[in-house]
């Protein structure tokens, strides 16, 4: 039942809990001759169900200032959802807004409205353990793996600080990966990348991004943040354009195909896409999972006082029954004081 109480000591106060036993607490009335009463089982019963109700009463009373509880545990349930690491660019160019400027007034940044909105999907997957990695220059480590959700979203909330010029890219998804166990095929993995491009990811690293998605088996979802006048990852390159340099947001898009995992791509061009493509990306990562469900510790004080309180109406309609049959047979001239 996992039960403790805090106080053990007062629970050998329980002893009293006999004492309905010895003594009664019924009134007593004298008659010539016990052959004048017949025997009465109704009455046999009640009288027993007072004395327990009397001794229920003291013991309840007694564990309840013991200070019961019953311990904290972890129960095993079945839901939807999967293990998300949120990779977010911080790179400079996430400071500006869409149109590629400073925010000014009510203005947006990319940077801002991927947090509002991130905010929103994790609040929407409660069954989630999430993730926050972020990279420019260098990975960082934000938040490993866990399924406390306000600390998913202080984390995201600190996403939206300038970053710096730089986009490594690479790097950044070495260590979402990192932060998944490979052993664990009963797991399903997900990597959310939310960026504005600019990257060029090396030959060299390529491959090895290729091995370390298969061993880990993680899907990749991709939310291009476009900035409005510049190439989409879905654009068509002129006769001399087709190069890493040139058209970044396509060859990143071209290498995310050959991983070998599930591959999802979403471009946005403005907060409302973006909205809809978390949206998107929310029907998606939904699998069957087991996960861990904390119960904290529960207090089971008043439970007990509110069972004594049970317990003591009982004696007390006993008490009050007894009464008036006394009182009835006491107006009656022939009546003989029997007890109850």
């Amino acid at each position: 039942m996992n039960l403790a109480v805090d106080r053990p000591w007062v629970l050998l106060a329980l002893a009293f809990a006999l004492l309905p036993l010895v003594f009664s607490g019924h009134r007593a009335a004298q008659v010539g001759s016990v052959a004048v009463i017949p025997a009465d089982a109704v009455s046999m019963l009640i009288g027993w169900v007072l004395r327990c109700s009397a001794m229920a009463a003291i013991a309840l009373v007694v564990i309840a200032l013991a200070g019961p509880y019953r311990l904290g545990q972890t129960i095993s349930r079945a839901g939807e959802g999967a293990q998300v690491v949120i990779l977010l660019d911080r790179s400079g160019s996430m400071n500006d807004t869409f149109a590629g400027r400073t925010p000014e007034g009510n203005e947006e940044s990319k940077a801002s409205a991927t947090k509002r909105l991130l905010r929103e999907f994790v609040g929407r997957r409660p069954h989630d353990l999430f993730g926050v990695a972020a990279f420019s220059t260098s990975p960082m480590l934000v938040l490993p793996l866990t399924d406390h959700h306000d600390a998913v979203r202080a984390a995201i909330d600190a996403s939206d600080r300038p970053g710096l010029d730089f986009t490594n890219m690479a790097r950044g998804l070495g260590m979402a990966l990192s932060m998944f166990a490979a052993d664990r095929p009963d797991e399903h993995h997900a990597i959310l990348l939310v960026s504005d491009g600019s990257a060029v990811i090396e030959a060299r690293l390529q491959d090895q991004l290729r091995a370390e998605f298969r061993k880990f088996k993680a899907d990749l979802l991709f939310l291009f943040l476009r900035t409005a006048g510049s190439r989409g990852m879905f654009d068509k390159p002129g006769p001399d354009e087709d190069t890493p340099r040139a058209m970044p947001e396509r060859f990143l898009n071209l290498f995310f195909q050959t991983l070998g995992v599930p591959y999802r791509a979403f471009q946005a061009e403005n907060p409302d896409q973006v909205a809809d493509a978390i949206n998107r990306i929310d029907q998606l990562e939904r699998y069957p999972i087991t996960y861990a469900e904390r119960v904290p510790r529960r207090d089971l004080t008043g439970l007990a006082y509110g069972a004594a309180c049970g317990a003591i109406l009982v004696l007390v309609a006993g008490k009050l029954v007894e009464v008036r049959l006394v009182t009835r047979r006491a107006a009656s001239e022939t009546a003989i004081g029997v007890p109850i």
